[in-house]
């Protein structure tokens, strides 16, 4: 039997078969040319394929063609994801084709109120992560009892990062006679405990290779001192990008973006710490080559679907082999070239060649070199993209603190609030007129308010006293107190006295 070439020969309804048309998408790939069939069908499938085969439009197109129309809050079809760029990447994916299908997400790392205010409207189809979507049911914004099509994706993911108990409670808690669709890099463990307590008799499909991702790219180890690090990183994404670079920490993935920063690199840092804008900001420049390479955890990682990736590197060793062949499958996808570098420091050797014997790579240990390298995945003379300016991102310059420290002394900026005002305007601490770091918008204000009430501590370019006294009793002010004859205000105490001549008495 001939395999069908087209979508519409695998039953897919025609309106999906135009908006596929209209992207360029008019063959199938052999995952989903294996599963449409059976998923239009309304059997369970269990599949596994390699990353980047097409994996969404396998389950997506038939979950499309067979979703109804819901009530509020009451959603008919579920997908579960493990973290949020995979299920905004789905959610978008889906929407290319939905037509009058409704498709949205909840996760986490945001606002509920754009959430509640779709599934009040009404979802047809809803991309969840699971802790957000258990948050919602625990708040009664949405119930599962009218689920009928459940797509778990990456599954052996979930498994990892420990979601499978809230897995089974969400499934437990949609229609029991639903369809039940599995894609996972890998079917054994614990996805096939999952598979045997939660399908019926699925079918299954599997495409490609057990570890593709590892066999289609040149994997190098290189032997370093931690210290060596950061100059090797360097020369690879200069050779060699778009890059991803792993870390094993936040931490760890922030002051390595910022330390590429320092030789000339744009990287982005993207993990769990990072807000979902920022998430977002990182993915979109990324893929529009705006920056040489993503700063990565492992957790974030597995919502990064970009093609064209040259080089991924190890900077941190993987926590294990499965987590090696999730990281080094970011590269070398559709055929095309791709670099695997691992950084070995001392100590590591023993772990990373266990490694590869679970993997069946047989890659030796050497020295650093940079002058042979994959030349598809070498990246020539292609320049950053030019940056974009966002709306978060001032637009015009800040006023210097020179400006603000006239406005006071001609009266326009005396009160506590102009001076907030000003302070708030400046971004940082009142006085100095340079940006406060990171996420502290207080800036110093309690101490610049007490300051401000009391008179104490400011300096004279502030309006403050200048506690400086000339030994012949008379005050040495360059504040706006100077052209009064140089008396200190009340609060300095110190200065009052100096300035009491012998035998004056105080007033």
């Amino acid at each position: 039997m001939t395999t069908p070439v087209t979508f519409a020969q695998l039953g897919v309804p025609q309106f999906i078969c135009d908006a596929l048309a209209r992207r360029g998408i008019t063959e199938p790939f052999a995952i989903q040319a294996a599963t449409i069939a059976d998923g239009l069908a309304g059997r369970d499938v269990c599949g596994r394929a390699p990353t980047g085969s097409g994996k969404t439009l396998a389950f997506g197109v038939p979950l499309v063609a067979n979703t109804t129309r819901s009530e509020p809050r009451r959603p008919t079809s579920l997908v579960l994801a493990p973290t949020r760029e995979l299920a905004e990447q789905i959610t978008s994916e889906l929407r290319s084709f939905s037509g009058r299908v409704r498709v949205d997400a909840v996760y986490g790392g945001v606002g509920y109120g754009a959430q509640l205010k779709a599934l009040r409207r009404g979802v047809d189809i809803l991309v969840a992560c699971p802790g957000r979507l258990e948050d919602l049911l625990q708040r009664g914004d949405v119930d599962l009892a009218d689920v009928v099509q459940v797509v778990l994706d990456e599954a052996d993911r979930m498994a990892d990062m420990g979601f499978l108990p809230a897995v089974r409670r969400l499934l437990d808690r949609t229609a029991p006679e639903r369809q039940t669709v599995l894609f996972s890099a890998t079917l054994d463990g614990d996805v096939a405990k999952l598979t045997r307590e939660y399908q019926r008799d699925p079918v299954r499909h599997e495409v490609g290779e057990g570890t593709p991702d590892v066999r289609s790219a040149d994997h190098r180890f290189w032997k370093v001192e931690r210290l060596e690090r950061n100059p090797v990183v360097a020369e690879v994404v200069k050779a060699a990008w778009p890059s991803i670079i792993f870390c094993r920490t936040r931490h760890g993935a922030d002051r390595l973006a910022k330390q590429l920063g320092k030789l000339d690199l744009a990287a982005a840092p993207i993990h769990g710490g990072r807000s979902q804008s920022q998430r977002n900001r990182a993915l979109d420049d990324f893929g529009k080559g705006r920056v040489h390479a993503l700063v990565a955890t492992d957790v974030a990682a597995r919502g990064i679907h970009v093609d064209g990736v040259a080089s991924v590197i190890h900077y941190d060793p993987p926590e294990d082999h499965k987590a090696y062949v999730h990281r080094s499958g970011r590269t070398a996808r559709a055929g095309a070239d791709g670099l695997v570098v691992s950084l070995v420091q001392p100590g590591q050797a023993k772990e990373l060649r266990k490694m590869q014997r679970l993997i069946g790579l047989d890659v030796p240990f050497t020295d650093p070199d940079t002058t042979i390298m994959p030349e598809g995945a070498l990246a020539g003379d292609r320049e950053l993209a030019p940056p974009v300016v966002r709306r978060d991102e001032p637009t015009r310059p800040k006023r210097s603190g020179r400006r603000r420290i006239e406005g006071q002394r001609t009266g326009q900026g005396s009160s506590g609030a102009a001076a907030h005002r000003n302070r708030s305007s400046d971004g940082g601490r009142a006085g100095s007129g340079t940006p406060s770091s990171g996420g502290d918008r207080d800036g110093g204000r309690g101490r610049d308010d007490r300051t401000r009430r009391s008179g104490r501590g400011r300096s004279p370019q502030q309006g403050g006293p200048d506690r400086r006294v000339s030994k012949g009793g008379g005050s040495n002010t360059r504040g706006p107190n100077a052209e009064r004859g140089g008396r200190p205000q009340a609060g300095n105490r110190k200065a009052r006295r100096a300035h009491l001549q012998p035998g004056a008495r105080p007033r």
